[in-house]
């Protein structure tokens, strides 16, 4: 019994460890693109939309990061300061909006990759790429609307749980929540999840049917080779796939805790959970370096300074 008490010790250090370092990580990889971003913004006095996307996403996963290293940080100091009903409430609420934006300015990348890159003869695609700031600019208007129902969608379900555990006080709030309030939650979550990876998902599929057409085309008028619009489609493919994998994990590490959710009573799953949730945010940011030219020559650079 001691022996599997001391595994089970040994593997939340580990993982706990690695959540750390994730956190890092992921700090450091946004961090670097904003900043990149920021000083060729001041260098040129221009940002493009493309640009502008990237900055906004790095710096809302910086929060997003940040938030949760300084919530793990609370957690360990002042546990008790975490059990309280204001507390949850406020961190819920933050971590939501962190959340979404992270989300859905990814996926904004998606559709404008989509839009620039992609070449169909529709009037319809004609009119949203003449105006690609206009369709990300009401992209993330529609995202805020879903954004405010899901804030009070979650309230309205903290308050009831705040009221029902007032009315039965037998245990602590923070155990009377994870027991009848947290897998609501987590369902109400679920609901707002699938609308930003559909849209990614559309784009990408669209995206590999404008590059089957493009390889079509450029068969009959061109021989072997790859041309520059054939190499921006396998780029912007590249990174949506890594996007849409990044992401289907972290909606398949909500789906299991909510069918599965005796596992959420073992404080080792839910650190695992964490690592998973933290996983999206902080490797996305270095497949984003590695899929910009600019980028990833930035990083060489340092890497070459470093050495």
């Amino acid at each position: 019994m001691q022996h599997l008490s001391k595994k089970i010790f040994i593997s939340h250090s580990t993982l706990s460890v690695i959540l750390i370092m994730e956190l890092v990580i992921g700090i450091i990889g946004n961090g670097f693109i904003a900043l990149v971003h920021c000083m060729h913004w001041v260098k040129g006095k221009k940002m493009s939309l493309i640009n502008q996307i990237l900055t906004a996403l790095s710096i809302s996963r910086i929060f997003q990061l940040c938030l949760l290293l300084i919530s793990l940080l609370i957690n360990f100091s002042y546990p008790d300061l975490t059990t309280r009903s204001r507390m949850i409430q406020v961190t819920s609420n933050v971590w939501i909006i962190a959340n979404h934006f992270s989300i859905w300015l990814a996926t904004c990348l998606s559709i404008l990759y989509f839009l620039k890159i992609s070449n169909f003869s529709f009037s319809l695609f004609l009119y949203l790429k003449w105006r690609v700031g206009k369709v990300v600019s009401a992209t993330l208007l529609v995202s805020l609307v879903l954004l405010i129902l899901h804030i009070v969608l979650i309230n309205m379900e903290i308050t009831l749980c705040i009221n029902e555990y007032q009315r039965n006080i037998s245990c602590s709030f923070n155990f009377y929540y994870h027991e009848k309030c947290h897998r609501h939650m987590l369902r109400l979550q679920i609901v707002f999840l699938p609308v930003p990876f559909v849209l990614s998902l559309s784009t990408f599929l669209l995206l590999i049917f404008s590059l089957w057409t493009h390889h079509k085309r450029m068969q009959q008028h061109v021989q072997g080779g790859r041309d520059a619009r054939t190499t921006a489609h396998v780029k912007a493919l590249q990174t949506v796939i890594a996007f849409l994998i990044l992401y289907s994990i972290f909606i398949l590490s909500i789906l299991i805790q909510v069918w599965n959710y005796e596992f959420l009573k073992k404080n080792i799953f839910i650190v695992f959970c964490q690592v998973i949730y933290i996983a999206f945010p902080s490797f996305h940011s270095y497949v984003l370096i590695l899929g910009d030219m600019k980028l990833r020559q930035a990083c060489l650079s340092v890497l070459w300074r470093l050495k």
